[in-house]
């Protein structure tokens, strides 16, 4: 039986007063997500074409995403103990500076790919607490506005989503216009504007701390790793999602870029496919916030799972032109419009509100641990492999990793309240 999830009380705080919040909330994960999806293209691009290497490539992201990670599961008890918001606002306007020195090194010819990695990576260790930061607001949000879960992971989802279709166009345009180290302002400018709406539009809500616990820093991130350990459904899912997301980057991080070298097709092609798979995952989102309380969780996510994974690796495996895998992008981009609301609203409702912090911000490390060597893969496949076979190993790997829900008994339990696991 499909479990909805839970609907909170209304808080203290109006209803007018909690949807002006929600409304911030949204308004500055767009902005932040836009300038880093546009960096997502950028960044490779750059490495790509200055150097001439998909190694460059994929060192570029494997300097992002390490710290990253790292910095997400450390922040979870700072973010516990100072208050979401503040976390956030902090490290996005933080991050505006290591954004704006690789345009402005790379016009004083002196940004060498040790110089980039090193200010990549400072980026992903800012980076990491904001993003979690930012995830950790959900269930006040919820709480504030008396809204389902599921609608306001629905919401976020189709904020990120929509700030992926709108970075990665806005990438291929500037891209090709400015050159890729310039297009990096508005990454910066990105997150400067996250850092004002935030800081002004969530003023009573997610500023204070949910853990008054007076224990050390390593017990209370003890704490918050022993509860995901033990999560049998939240952990089922993040480990998941950590082998797909290592692919998710080996694709779009090396592979794509290589495909539209090698067949010609540009830097156009790739923002014109990354877009067209975001643009249709906002109507998969969109449906997914207004339906998905209502609809079998674990059905949704397997289903999704598969249409959203291996054929957009063999649609490019097999097209050397757009047509047919403009067309698959799009019926894979609507059904992983459907993934994140109802994973979140799973790991939310599990999640008990003084661990928030911590387990979303662990989770979410555990499931992009493995991301940092998705650049690596990618160019390691590309080493021993042609762009169509590489292309093709990683599509059928990513289907073995899709099925795993049919055989563990643990996602079953998605739909069931907590401590239901049979």
């Amino acid at each position: 039986m499909t479990q909805t999830a839970r609907t909170p009380a209304p808080s203290s705080a109006s209803a007018p007063a909690g949807r002006r919040a929600l409304l911030a909330w949204l308004v500055a994960d767009a902005m932040a997500l836009t300038g880093t999806r546009l960096a997502a293209v950028a960044l490779p691009w750059l490495a790509l074409t200055t150097t001439g290497s998909p190694t460059a490539a994929g060192l570029v992201a494997f300097a992002e995403l390490t710290p990253l990670v790292v910095a997400k599961v450390l922040s979870g008890p700072l973010i516990d103990r100072l208050g979401a918001r503040r976390v956030a606002v902090a490290c996005d306007a933080a991050s505006v500076l290591p954004v704006l020195a690789i345009p402005a090194l790379h016009h004083l010819d002196a940004l060498a790919l040790p110089t980039l990695l090193a200010l990549v990576a400072v980026v992903g260790l800012l980076r990491g607490p904001a993003d979690a930061a930012r995830d950790s607001l959900v269930p006040a949000l919820a709480e504030a506005t008396g809204q389902p879960l599921e609608r306001i992971t629905g919401l976020s989802s189709t904020i990120e989503r929509t700030s992926s279709l709108v970075g990665a166009a806005v990438a291929a345009g500037l891209v090709a216009l400015v050159g890729a180290a310039d297009a990096l302002v508005v990454n910066a400018a990105g997150f400067a504007l996250a850092a004002l709406v935030l800081g002004v539009g969530l003023r009573t809500v997610g500023h204070g701390s949910t853990d008054t616990d007076d224990v050390s820093y390593l017990l209370r991130l003890r704490a918050g790793w022993r509860f995901l350990r033990g999560e049998p459904v939240v952990l089922a899912l993040t480990v998941m999602i950590a082998c797909t997301n290592l692919l998710d980057v080996a694709f779009t991080a090396v592979l794509l870029p290589v495909w539209a070298v090698e067949t010609g097709a540009g830097v156009g092609a790739v923002g014109l496919l990354l877009a067209v798979m975001s643009g249709t995952s906002v109507v998969g989102s969109l449906v997914a916030a207004a339906w998905a309380a209502r609809m079998p969780r674990f059905t949704v996510y397997v289903v999704a799972f598969l249409v959203c994974g291996l054929p957009r690796f063999l649609v490019l495996a097999w097209s050397q032109d757009l047509t047919l895998p403009v067309v698959v992008m799009a019926v894979a981009g609507l059904a992983s419009g459907f993934l994140n609301p109802v994973v979140g609203a799973v790991f939310f409702e599990r999640i008990p509100t003084p661990l928030v912090g911590r387990v979303s911000a662990m989770s979410t490390a555990v499931a992009w641990a493995l991301m940092p060597l998705g650049g690596l893969v990618g160019s390691g496949l590309l080493a021993v492999l042609d762009v169509g076979a590489a292309l093709t190993s990683a599509g059928v790997l990513y289907l073995v990793i899709t099925l795993a829900p049919l055989v563990d008994r643990r996602f079953r339990a998605m739909g069931r309240p907590a401590g239901e696991v049979s």
